[in-house]
């Protein structure tokens, strides 16, 4: 089964019609048919982002459901730690938690295609054992998408 780790940013464009990539990854996810994986901090931050927009929380955790969406764990003690350092080692890029802890799931799971707006971050990020992750929508070159 084909698996996808999600970031904040996709989350995000599907449920906001007024995103400029809404179109592109609400494409992408439909014609999806395979294992959706984020991290609780992925969840966290897209429920902070749709806050302003009105049904935004609801209309994400019901695709969540709908979707039988696997979200992963990440506020563990030792998961934040280890999150910390990689945004450390990552600061001039730079990583936040959320993209930390996609990268640290890459790590655990084996599992490196990723479905992000973030190019400029994911394409730097390599896991802890040096493996990149590999992007599974290539967006329009004509058309800057934001880096969430």
């Amino acid at each position: 089964m084909r698996t996808w780790l999600v970031d904040t940013g996709p989350f995000v464009a599907y449920v906001s019609r007024s995103d400029p990539k809404h179109a592109l990854v609400a494409a992408s996810l439909d014609d999806f048919s395979g294992q959706l994986v984020t991290t609780s901090a992925v969840v966290t931050e897209v429920m902070d982002f749709l806050s302003d927009v009105s049904g935004g929380a609801v209309v994400f955790a019901e695709l969540l459901a709908a979707s039988d969406a696997q979200v992963a764990e990440s506020t563990q003690p030792r998961q934040v730690v280890a999150a910390a350092r990689l945004m450390d080692k990552y600061a001039d890029t730079p990583m936040d938690f959320a993209d930390s802890t996609l990268v640290l799931l890459a790590d655990e799971s084996g599992v490196t295609d990723i479905l992000t707006l973030d190019r400029r971050g994911f394409s730097t990020y390599r896991t802890p054992k040096g493996r990149a992750l590999r992007f599974v929508v290539s967006w329009h070159a004509d058309r800057k998408a934001p880096d969430t």
